[in-house]
């Protein structure tokens, strides 16, 4: 008699890659892109993980999203004075600081944006607002891995993989933040080096000093 069978057995997936080589190519053809594997352990990442998913989301966008420090005006592409929320919350203080004083920002962030990005969903190319936030600009990698593809400005046939692990840290300044664009392909799956890897559900923390004008303070 056939067996039943009561759990379907997941297809084996390919090892993780090693994509060392590939991003310290990136990282050598675009100024100002640095890259940094686990900067922090597996118990920090849960922790955040779990603090993140602690808070409410915003699903007015076609992923969703959790805004700190400022509102970000994604139709506008602008933030002001207005449109301050208030002080981190410690959770996110802390790893900004942490940021500050392992010298990958400049200043401590005061505004941190959230994405939530299930299979199949991404982010466009874009670069992010320059009269908005200053000019370097950081993200934390948690979840599942993913390939973050930036592309030249002044040259869209020039296309850079990056792989971004969970726990990974991505720096953004000077021309990599003005002058490449940088996003996500929507899709449930990523190709690297001719090996196909299913994505997860991952989730990012983007940390940014934003610019206030004179004119705009009340």
């Amino acid at each position: 008699m056939e067996q039943l069978t009561f759990f379907s057995v997941p297809e084996p997936q390919p090892p993780k890659p090693q994509p060392s080589r590939k991003n310290n190519d990136a990282v050598t053809a675009i100024p100002g892109l640095h890259y940094i594997k686990d900067y922090i352990n597996q118990d920090q990442h849960d922790w955040l993980l779990d603090r993140i998913d602690e808070q409410q989301w915003l699903d007015d966008l076609k992923r969703r999203v959790q805004h700190y420090g400022f509102k970000y005006d994604y139709k506008a592409r602008k933030v002001n004075h207005d449109m301050r929320i208030g002080e981190l919350p410690e959770w996110l203080k802390s790893l900004s600081q942490k940021l500050y004083e392992d010298k990958h920002m400049p200043e401590v962030a005061d505004q941190v944006i959230i994405n939530e990005y299930q299979p199949g969903q991404g982010i466009s190319s874009h670069i992010d607002c320059e009269p908005c936030f200053k000019d370097t600009i950081v993200s934390l990698s948690l979840g599942s891995d993913c390939v973050m593809n930036f592309t030249n400005k002044f040259d869209k046939a020039k296309k850079i993989p990056v792989w971004l692990a969970p726990r990974s840290l991505v720096v953004l300044s000077g021309k990599a933040r003005r002058e490449w664009l940088h996003g996500i392909a929507a899709r449930k799956w990523d190709e690297w080096d001719g090996e196909k890897y299913e994505r997860q559900r991952r989730v990012s923390l983007t940390f940014r000093k934003v610019i206030i004008r004179h004119n705009e303070v009340p």
